[in-house]
Formats: C-alpha cells, sequence, structure tokens
C-alpha cells in the first residue's frame, strides 16, 4: 500500500499547533475531558500483554448497550480510526468494489483508495438536504462489489439517517450478500441518535464507535467494531494482531472504568453542545452570506457561501486564521470546493464560539469581492 498524508491531517490543528489558533472551530468533537476528572487510579494495573480482543468486561459492556449477548460481537480497537482501517484492508482488495457516501471523514474514503479498489461515491447533495439516496446505491452494485459505507449521524453535515432508510440498505446488503458498514461515531454526541446500534440488526451490519468524538477522550484511542459475523470477526481480529496485537493496557483500562460513568458526563457534555448549538442557529440566521442545513446529530455543520456573493476563498481562509486566529474546516478536507466549511461546535466554550463565528463574518467582509 502507498500512503498519502490527507489535507485534514496535514493541516490539523495538531500539525499547525493550538498554540497559533485562539478560535478553534475546526475540531469534530466536543471538549477534552482532564484525567483527573476521571477519578481513575491506575497505581495497581500490571503492564502486560492484554488479551487481543480487548477488555472482556468492557466488550460486555459495550455489546449489552448494542443489544447483544456475546462480547465476542465486539473487537476493541485503537480509535474508531483503527476498525475502519481493520475493516477496510480486510474485506477490500484491488479487484474489488465499494460503494461510499461523499463528502466524509476522510478515512472513509481515502484508505479504500490507497488499496486500490474500484469505488462509485454516492454525492450527498446540499439542495436535498444531505439525503442519502438509497436508489442509487442499489443501482451502483456490481458483481465485484463487496462493501457499502455509510455514516450516520454523517460527518462533516450532521446529517441523520432515519432508522427505516438504513433499515431498507440492511435489506439491500442481505439480499445481495453484502456487508454494509455504518460509521456510528456520533450517535452519542449533542443529539442523542433516536434508534439502537445498527450491528444489532443484522450480522450483514458493521457498526463502528469510539470514545473520542462523543465524550472527549480522543487521546486514549479507544474505539471498537461491532458484527454477528463471526468469520468476519476472526479475520478482523486476525488484522488486529498483525498490526498492533492488541491496545494499550493503560487506554483498555482507563475506558472500561469510565464507561460506566459515562452519562453522567454525557449529561453536561451535551447540555453544553445544544448551548452552542443555539449560539451556532442564532448567528446563521443573522450571517445571509451563508446557508445551510442544519445538523441533526454530532457536533458538526457544513454551510456553504451562498451563489450571489463573490469571496475569494483561498483569500478568506487566509484572513481568518492569520488575522484572526480561527480555524475552520475548508471544504477540501473532505474533496468538496472551498465554497463549503465545516464548523465544530462542541469543542469550545461559548464565548470563544460566540467571537468565532463573528470572526468568520469579518473574514467573509475581507474577502469579499464588491
Amino acid at each position: 500500500m502507498l500512503y498519502k498524508r490527507m489535507p485534514i491531517e496535514k493541516e490539523s490543528p495538531e500539525e499547525v499547533g493550538y498554540d497559533a489558533i485562539d478560535y478553534n472551530l475546526s475540531e469534530s468533537s466536543v471538549t477534552d475531558i482532564r484525567f483527573e476528572e476521571l477519578n481513575v487510579s491506575l497505581e495497581a494495573l500490571k503492564l502486560e500483554y492484554i488479551g487481543h480482543r480487548g477488555h472482556t468486561a468492557f466488550r460486555k459492556m459495550i455489546a449489552a448497550e448494542a443489544g447483544l449477548d456475546d462480547e465476542n460481537n465486539v473487537l476493541l480497537t485503537a480509535g474508531a480510526a483503527g476498525a475502519l482501517f481493520i475493516i477496510n484492508t480486510s474485506l477490500l482488495t484491488e479487484k474489488d468494489h465499494l460503494i461510499v457516501v461523499r463528502p466524509n471523514y476522510a478515512t472513509n474514503i481515502e484508505v479504500p483508495v490507497t488499496i486500490g479498489c474500484s469505488i462509485t461515491f454516492i454525492d450527498l447533495a446540499f439542495e436535498k438536504s444531505w439525503k442519502v439516496n438509497i436508489a442509487a446505491i442499489e443501482a451502483a452494485i456490481t458483481t465485484a462489489t463487496k462493501l457499502i459505507s455509510i455514516t450516520s449521524p454523517h460527518n462533516p453535515t450532521g446529517m441523520l439517517m432515519k432508522e427505516e432508510e438504513i433499515e431498507q440498505l440492511i435489506a439491500v446488503a442481505e439480499s445481495n450478500n453484502l456487508i454494509l458498514l455504518v460509521d456510528e461515531t456520533y450517535r452519542d454526541a449533542c443529539f442523542k441518535t433516536p434508534y439502537p446500534i445498527m450491528a444489532q440488526k443484522s450480522r450483514n451490519v458493521i457498526s463502528v464507535s469510539s470514545l473520542s468524538k462523543a465524550f472527549g477522550l480522543p487521546g486514549l484511542r479507544m474505539g471498537w467494531l461491532i458484527t454477528q459475523h463471526t468469520e468476519l470477526m476472526e479475520q478482523f481480529l486476525a488484522a488486529k494482531e498483525m498490526i498492533h496485537i492488541s491496545n494499550s493496557a493503560i487506554d483498555e483500562e482507563v475506558a472500561y472504568r469510565f464507561w460506566p460513568q459515562k452519562e453522567r458526563f454525557a449529561k453536561a457534555i451535551n447540555n453544553k453542545c445544544m448551548q452552542n448549538f443555539e449560539v451556532l442557529q442564532q448567528w446563521l440566521q443573522k450571517e445571509k452570506r451563508l446557508e445551510c442545513v442544519m445538523p441533526q446529530g454530532g457536533v458538526v455543520c457544513f454551510p456553504r457561501f451562498v451563489s450571489n456573493i463573490k469571496v475569494d476563498t483561498e483569500k478568506f481562509y487566509r484572513i481568518l486564521m492569520q488575522q484572526f486566529k480561527t480555524m475552520v474546516g475548508p471544504g477540501h478536507w473532505f474533496a468538496m470546493p472551498d465554497t463549503y466549511m465545516r464548523i465544530g461546535f462542541g469543542w469550545i466554550d461559548q464565548p470563544t464560539l460566540k467571537t468565532g463565528l463573528e470572526n468568520i463574518s469579518k473574514a467573509i467582509d475581507a474577502s469579499e469581492a464588491l
């Protein structure tokens, strides 16, 4: 595999340097939790090789929340990104065909691109409220198709598929003997996803999630995949063992201790996110040079410049960052025009969000053609 760095990673706040950004609206997660807030003591933890599938008691809790009885339906991974890498590299070769929605989080696209498989993109449209075209997915299936890859709640748009829509996709996958991959990383973020974890519904479904986006623990690198397909799970376990054998004992133990208290954290996190969401809505109502399909899930949205104004986008992003020290996610992070931008509203506090949004308006002022 020939690896190529993704723009979203090369230009990320971690690479730019957090000290260079005063108003970080590019983050796609909630506020990071400090270790001291967890009230976890690890002095007695033995730093040994751990079970390759992951912490058994932790997997039991994840499985139970997914409505499954068997912890072996769960594989712990190095973040959701690790799960996506394992799934794609296990299921796809250069001879296979993938159907994937776009725009999307870069990993959901760039890993299959690196593998060299054939890809059909199902492009979501602003004009159709980012709604997934299920008929187009079904029409794209070929004899070489192995995998349908969707994200719900969706990154970067915040679109949430209805349960009946995913049920239709499951039926399509089952009737064509395909696997449906559902990236559910945002299901617990801000807006509570109103239906069960999708892997519960069929052995043809794989669900992926983590503690990063919704719970503010990206530094743990703790994610998982869930599937009832025992043969595929064995293949995924083999892939994990070849890549890094097992996860960090520290990461898994902290995640296991966090899980029983996660709802206490989630309540405060989501209250803050909803308050920030109100600020975002109020700003978008005033800022008529942008239009947006408001998110129904997650902590991001994907507005764009309205068509009747002329903005020098290169100048806009340069001024926004250099003059106002404000960062958003430009459209090219998601293979979209830079007239689109991803705005995250879950990571920062309300005063910082308000000023950051005002800075976007000022940067538009400075880059709008008269």
